[in-house]
């Protein structure tokens, strides 16, 4: 239920807060937009009513978040509605109408559950259907080791395969990126993935005799926050494009080999998922604050990686920012913004709430657009940034 929630949440923002807006095209303004909350019909009028309840608290929170709505506002030219599909969802092609003709811009909802496997079965007074916990957002029980980069870089080829050789083709594009990045010393285990009952032929082995490297393999970068001399990247970025940043602290399980002399410019935490170690990351941060506040003091660049630059960096960086940088309030908006670096005098005053630790992710995301940190962490960031209050 979280996207209608988040999508209703940004249209009562667009249309409290933005002014009368016409589309010259359509003759529509954003105030005579559908703005009800839409779920699907298996859930019961008593959870449709506790939500509707706590929508006003979730839009505020969404004001006051930082993120940028305006850029939203300009593109939007209907209101969002979530449409939902799963794998028994029939559709017939010659009857979905045309875009242009409806009255709303859709979000369409596709479910990974599978029907078969061990499920929680539950019913209201009309609907029944099969809850499978995890299976949408634990992408290691079902993705078969393809990254969001590897999909996208590979989309319309698995699209056009159909199901009967996509687990063959995705395997096979897995396998290929192992096996590049393994020949450049990177990490590359090996996938293993357990066949399901439905895959009635063998997989076969990729033909791995005729690697081609596409520029979108080498697609990687390093991500400038603003003015704050921080940057967020991955290890293999770290290690060949490092030459111009005065320092690199790397959160990969591995060492990496930079361009620098001094002891001082590098530091090596290995730091591992919270799926591994629930503390892992807790137990660095000091060292990890220490670090940065040595370096950007003086006014040195800092590169922060990991072994993706998605996760456990920009965790790290979050704690750096909120432990390190005070908050300036906008002359427009009147709401908190970055401000610069003071040493951890503004935190150690005024501490830290989940609001002000999701306005400070949503800042980090603005810049480091593939950041993509994970619960266990974010909640090994909030216990110690409140463990360092409680010291002070």
């Amino acid at each position: 239920m979280v996207i209608p929630i988040i999508g209703l949440s940004i249209l009562l923002v667009l249309t409290s807060t933005s002014p009368f807006s016409l589309d010259s095209n359509t003759g529509c303004n954003s105030h005579d937009w559908d703005c009800s909350l839409h779920l699907p019909l298996w859930v019961s009028e008593t959870e449709k009513a506790a939500i509707e309840d706590r929508l006003e608290g979730w839009t505020k929170d969404l004001e006051t978040s930082g993120a940028d709505i305006v850029i939203l506002a300009s593109c939007l030219k209907k209101p969002l509605r979530p449409l939902w599909i799963s794998q028994k969802t029939v559709i017939w092609i010659n009857e979905v109408p045309d875009y242009d003709s409806w009255d709303f811009t859709p979000i369409i909802l596709v479910s990974a559950s599978s029907t078969s496997g061990v499920t929680q079965h539950r019913t209201t007074s009309e609907f029944s259907w099969n809850y499978i916990p995890g299976a949408g957002d634990d992408e290691e029980s079902w993705a078969r080791g393809l990254s969001p980069n590897l999909f996208w870089n590979h989309a319309y080829d698995l699209i056009s395969t159909g199901p009967d050789v996509c687990n063959q083709k995705v395997a096979d594009i897995v396998e290929k990126d192992r096996v590049y990045r393994a020949r450049r010393g990177q990490d590359a285990p090996q996938i293993t993935v357990k066949p399901s009952i439905s895959e009635r032929s063998p997989c076969l082995d990729p033909d791995l005799s005729n690697i081609t490297i596409s520029p979108s393999d080498e697609e990687c970068g390093i991500f400038w926050l603003g003015s704050t001399n921080l940057a967020l990247g991955s290890s293999q970025i770290a290690a060949e494009r490092s030459s111009n940043i005065d320092c690199v602290l790397n959160c990969d399980q591995w060492p990496i080999s930079v361009h620098h002399q001094e002891a001082e410019a590098y530091l090596h935490l290995p730091i591992v998922s919270s799926k591994m170690d629930r503390f892992s990351l807790f137990n660095n941060l000091p060292s990890a604050v220490n670090f940065a506040k040595s370096n950007l003091t003086k006014g040195r660049t800092l590169l922060i990686c990991c072994h993706d630059g998605e996760d456990i960096s920009v965790c790290v960086c979050l704690a750096i920012l909120i432990s390190l940088f005070n908050d300036e309030v906008s002359q427009v908006s009147c709401t908190p913004l970055l401000g610069s670096l003071d040493d951890g005098k503004s935190f150690s005053e005024t501490g830290i709430t989940k609001c002000e630790m999701r306005r400070r992710l949503v800042y980090v995301c603005k810049f480091a657009i593939k950041a993509r940190p994970s619960s266990g962490n974010l909640k090994q960031v909030f216990s110690f940034l409140n463990s360092e209050v409680a010291e002070v």
